[in-house]
């Protein structure tokens, strides 16, 4: 007698499985669409009431503009409105994707943002990824002893990594291996005089990554490896562990295939969350070492009180921000198939 079920039962069960599978991820969609405008109305909102006058940074540092140049340009910018009508302005612009214009560089903050883009995620994504490829190896492989040598070496790693500041270890990693051992460029993203080529030009954008990306990893491969360590150790207690071991299953088997799997959920959930973290890290590295990108531009923004590229550059965080921790619940999903039966990570 087959216990296998009926044709259209089994369909009900997949239309039934696909439609909470959509309304699951039309829910966590209109969740980011909330928290965005929520995050939006707060940056605008901070930045207004924080002190300082925006007219003077229109106006240029060179001094001399009369208290009625200012009111006109407080009138011609809007800036007399009341905080609400600005909101609102400000609302329907970034509906248009319209950012806004630079009061002190001059330029779209849209198009500002987007030079400044792609070496802030090349840099952050560089460096996260080997923190976590690496972290979560060095984690792995300490856990299967955890009396040996690695173990400890895994340990100290992590206090190094949590005890160090970011600026403190990349001064120390430019001193090193830019200025006592002349191996690395000292700032920029590539050199002044390079090849037309594009080889040599990859090369040389690659060269003057290692240092900043290095400073970057170092902190992930301090909380990742310790994460990993603890999680595994958790993992190959368990009872279904113990089983595979009992049934003859090789080592890489057990280790890899059935740990490993479970065990990297919580590196997965720390990764969605230190994304929003990330930003504040970058800025300190590409300060340090002159590296243009988001951090630095944004830095330079505070100082000179460019309120529309501070408030372009949080929206774009955030947005990243949000769009980390939608992948991060699809990776829970992949990673862990009974997630997306229960509907979702609890």
């Amino acid at each position: 007698m087959s216990l296998t079920a009926p044709p259209k039962i089994r369909l009900k069960g997949r239309r039934s499985m696909a439609l909470s599978r959509t309304r699951s991820i039309a829910s966590r969609i209109g969740q980011a669409v909330l928290l965005l405008l929520a995050v939006i109305i707060f940056n605008f909102v901070l930045i207004h009431l924080a002190p300082g006058d925006p007219a003077t940074v229109i106006a240029g540092e060179s001094g001399g503009t009369t208290p009625e140049q200012l009111e006109t340009i407080r009138e011609a910018y809007g800036l007399n409105d009341p905080i609400l009508v600005q909101l609102w302005h400000y609302l329907v612009r970034i509906a248009h994707f319209d950012l806004g214009y630079s009061f002190y560089f001059g330029q779209d903050v849209t198009a500002l943002i987007g030079e400044r883009l792609y070496p802030t995620v090349l840099l952050a994504g560089t460096g996260m990824t080997a923190g976590l490829i690496i972290g979560t190896l060095l984690g792995v492989v300490a856990a299967i002893k955890p009396q040996g040598i690695l173990s400890y070496f895994v340990t100290v790693i992590a206090l190094v990594g949590f005890a160090a500041p970011v600026f403190w270890t990349s001064v120390l990693l430019l001193l090193a291996l830019s200025i006592a051992l002349p191996i690395f460029p000292v700032q920029g993203m590539n050199s002044i005089i390079v090849s037309p080529h594009v080889l040599p030009q990859m090369w040389d954008t690659a060269m003057h990554l290692v240092l900043p990306a290095t400073a970057l990893a170092l902190i992930y491969v301090a909380l990742y490896s310790r994460t990993a360590r603890t999680s595994m150790l958790e993992v190959l207690d368990s009872d279904y562990i113990r089983t595979a071991w009992a049934k003859g299953l090789g080592g890489k088997v057990v280790i890899f295939k059935h740990a490993l799997r479970n065990a990297v959920l919580p590196v997965v959930t720390l990764l969605g969350l230190h994304v929003g973290a990330l930003l504040s890290s970058v800025v300190l590295i590409e300060v340090v070492f002159n590296w243009p990108g988001l951090g630095s531009l944004l830095l330079e923004s505070i100082l000179r009180r460019d309120t529309p590229v501070i408030l372009g550059i949080l929206l774009a965080s955030s947005v990243l921000v949000i769009i980390a921790n939608l992948v991060t619940d699809v990776a829970y999903r992949i990673i862990d198939p009974r997630i997306a039966v229960s509907g979702g990570p609890q």
